[in-house]
């Protein structure tokens, strides 16, 4: 039974969802947007000035003052590194990877003169400052940054993949299939339109698996997958099982990592509603807040009892994905909790409302 609140515009059951084309992307180098980006960097460059300058400090207030010196020349330089590395990422993702390094070695180098060059004009008596030394400091710095976003790039492969074979290999485990066929085959002859329907559901399943994923989806389509996978579990669980939707058609646009919310879902079935014999309660609800999209799926959980007896114990293997998927796309502007609350389990998703890619 699924009660919904506040619809968005999703397919109607049977009909299948709009398929995305798949549209392969460069290696996105210069993803210096992120906040968590920005404060890595910032303290990168913090600590090896820090380290530079002991080598003319005399004195631990000698050392404080002449960092708080060469900080306040660096750090603007190291911002507009930042600013102009992001504001140029869609034009710098389309160059190959050498160029990427170079032109940001290059832009470093430009930092570093220009933070040698503000040191200068602040300290109008200091003499002549090594310019040319300062650029080429300030470029291998630019190139140490430049690697690790290129390896935090690369971090998304190897976790999307992981994340495909696992939702695929959930979605074709043994006795999954085999209880949707044979509900299926128990409907064939008194309810033919209900099988046909759970078999189209079933195929979707199959198709968005197989089929190729970018590096995002938006949460409209995170839904109505969910949706095709507990209209199939609502076949086999009947009664049992009760579902409440409460989305937000304004959260409905924003971006998640592809595959993300189904095995939330399905964990949320698997350890609250099938243990226990008089059923559970499943509720997904979405909303916009204060730019931000909150996602939660909270379940009821069996009688200790009951548990012990009927639930299987899980690895915390799914939770870990989608938390290690978050952060590689959101960083630090992304928040995951999941535990017990008010007798409930329940996972929370804060993150940024954003928009989808667009090539």
């Amino acid at each position: 039974m699924q009660d919904t609140e506040i619809l968005s515009t999703l397919p109607p059951l049977g009909q299948k969802p709009p398929e995305r084309p798949f549209q392969e992307e460069r290696m996105q180098v210069f993803d210096a947007c992120h906040i968590g980006v920005v404060l890595r960097a910032v303290l990168f460059v913090e600590v090896v000035l820090a380290v530079g300058v002991m080598f003319h400090a005399s004195t631990p207030v000698d050392w404080l003052s002449r960092l708080a010196l060469v900080t306040g020349g660096a750090l603007p330089s190291t911002l507009g590194w930042l600013l102009c590395t992001c504001a140029l990422k869609s034009q710098l993702q389309r160059l190959p990877t050498a160029m990427q390094y170079l032109l940001g070695t290059m832009l470093g180098f430009i930092a570093g003169v220009s933070t040698c060059k503000l040191l200068v004009w602040v300290l109008s008596d200091a003499g002549e400052w090594p310019q040319l030394a300062s650029g080429f400091a300030g470029g291998l710095m630019a190139l140490a940054l430049v690697a690790a976003l290129q390896m935090r790039a690369r971090g998304r492969t190897p976790a999307a993949t992981t994340a495909r074979l696992t939702e695929l290999q959930a979605r074709i485990r043994p006795h999954f299939l085999f209880n949707t066929l044979n509900s299926a085959v128990a409907l064939v002859r008194e309810e033919p339109a209900k099988a046909e329907a759970l078999l189209e559901d079933l195929s979707d399943l199959f198709r968005h698996a197989l089929m190729e994923q970018g590096t995002s989806s938006t949460l409209e389509e995170e839904i109505t997958l969910a949706q095709r996978y507990l209209d199939i579990e609502q076949v086999r669980f009947g009664e049992r099982m009760r579902v409440q939707w409460h989305l937000d058609p304004d959260a409905m646009q924003s971006t998640l990592p592809p595959l993300l919310l189904q095995p939330l879902v399905e964990n949320a079935v698997k350890h609250g509603i099938e243990p226990c014999a008089r059923g559970g309660k499943l509720r997904i609800s979405t909303e916009l807040r204060n730019r931000r999209v909150i996602l939660q799926i909270t379940n009821t959980l069996p009688d200790t009892a009951e548990g012990e007896a009927n639930a299987t114990r899980g690895h915390g293997i799914a939770l870990a994905n989608v938390r290690e998927r978050l952060r590689l796309l959101h960083d630090v502007d992304c928040d995951f909790s999941a535990g017990m609350q008010n007798g409930l389990y329940r996972v929370r998703i804060a993150l940024p409302a954003s928009q989808p890619h667009t090539p």
